[in-house]
């Protein structure tokens, strides 16, 4: 594992204590996004097509500060967009690690050797970099060339200035296990952390012929880990989460365990899946209809395993079974037999792909915003 063991233990003081309170629905990572705009256009990306009106907007040094006490969350990771593009980052950044939260600041790191010095070393500060396999793949999958030898420069540049450095990687259909193996491979080799997880199918990607369906997936994992067997890949994920991508976990989705504020508000009903907005997290709580939905309850739903849905369903696993957590652990993910039952996908409820576009417009006429085409 590559959490740091003192994470682990805050985190899991954290949980136990939400269980011995009885509260049912609880947050375990603030997904804090302050900007949507970017500086590449990624095809698997549904976060950019916003109007420039939108694109302009940023939440404030106040408002993230705010939604982090609001929210209560142990952990805060800070996506976007690009977050380094936000002039204020170095004191939300500041802000968030003086209240000991662990934040993930993610990042392309196309700015991170530049952006630097807006930060200091911390345990509880953690620079994400999104790198999505070796060379040639990343740099299709970000759609511009030469990404990944300035993602690699500036790690190193991070790492020397003593920064704690993980690596976030989203899989798509047509990713060799081999390709997937070589790449952990070379970020154990760089010191860096892994978190892994199957891309989410955006409706509003313009890619949309590469998401993993869920029987992919698993059978994708189950050869990557195949690949992994005795070898000290330093994933950040729980033994059980990894199970679970491998087939062999039958879990729902926590879609409250990683609430999303962002310039809109707080996201119905996760950072995945924008379908309405309340103004403060308690309504986001309150108002949900949470039961509609997940994978056999929504169409949209149908093929997401997103670490953001089921991290937390398995975080929660562990502590109510720590035995089966420890023997996952000791083992490693099961990589042959049948795998668990798929959930049934018979009564879910029809997908709504006019909800983006009716907010989108509602909030642009509210803020008197003229809607044109994003840049």
């Amino acid at each position: 594992m590559g959490v740091p063991f003192m994470q682990q233990v805050r985190v899991g003081a954290y949980v136990l204590k939400q269980r011995i309170k009885g509260n049912k629905r609880y947050p375990l990572v603030l997904m804090l996004e302050p900007l949507f705009r970017c500086n590449l256009a990624c095809a698997g990306c549904g976060k950019i097509d916003y109007p420039k009106p939108i694109l302009d907007r940023r939440l404030s040094v106040r408002e993230c500060l705010d939604a982090a006490d609001e929210c209560g969350a142990p952990i805060v990771a800070i996506p976007g967009g690009e977050p380094l593009i936000h002039k204020e980052i170095g004191e939300i950044v500041e802000g968030l690690v003086a209240r000991k939260k662990y934040v993930s600041l993610c990042t392309n790191a196309l700015l991170l050797e530049k952006k630097l010095k807006l930060f200091k070393p911390s345990p509880f500060l953690f620079f994400s970099v999104h790198l999505d396999g070796l060379r040639d793949h990343h740099d299709k999958s970000v759609c511009q060339k030469g990404v990944f030898d300035k993602v690699i420069k500036a790690v190193k540049a991070a790492q020397d200035q003593g920064f704690n450095v993980n690596v976030n990687c989203t899989v798509f259909d047509g990713h060799a296990p081999e390709d997937i193996a070589a790449f952990l491979d070379l970020t154990t080799s760089m010191g860096v952390n892994v978190s892994i997880s199957p891309g989410y199918a955006y409706e509003r990607a313009p890619d949309q012929e590469h998401f993993l369906n869920r029987r992919k997936t698993k059978e994708l994992f189950r050869d990557v880990f195949r690949h992994g067997k005795g070898k000290k890949w330093k994933l950040t994920h729980s033994s059980l989460f990894l199970d679970f991508l491998a087939g062999n976990q039958d879990y729902h989705c926590t879609p409250w365990g990683m609430p999303t504020r962002n310039v809109f508000g707080w996201q119905k009903p996760c950072y995945l899946l924008g379908e309405g907005y309340a103004p403060t997290y308690r309504e986001l709580m309150d108002t949900t209809d949470w039961d509609s939905y997940g994978t056999g309850r929504y169409e949209k739903c149908a093929n997401c395993m997103a670490h953001c849905g089921y991290e937390p369903t398995a975080a929660v696993d562990a502590m109510a079974n720590p035995l089966k957590a420890f023997k996952v652990a000791m083992r490693g993910p099961k990589v042959d037999g049948p795998m668990a039952p798929e959930i049934d996908m018979s009564n879910a409820r029809k997908a709504d792909y006019g909800l983006h576009e009716q907010h989108v417009d509602r909030f642009l006429a509210e803020t008197h915003a003229p809607k044109i085409a994003a840049e």
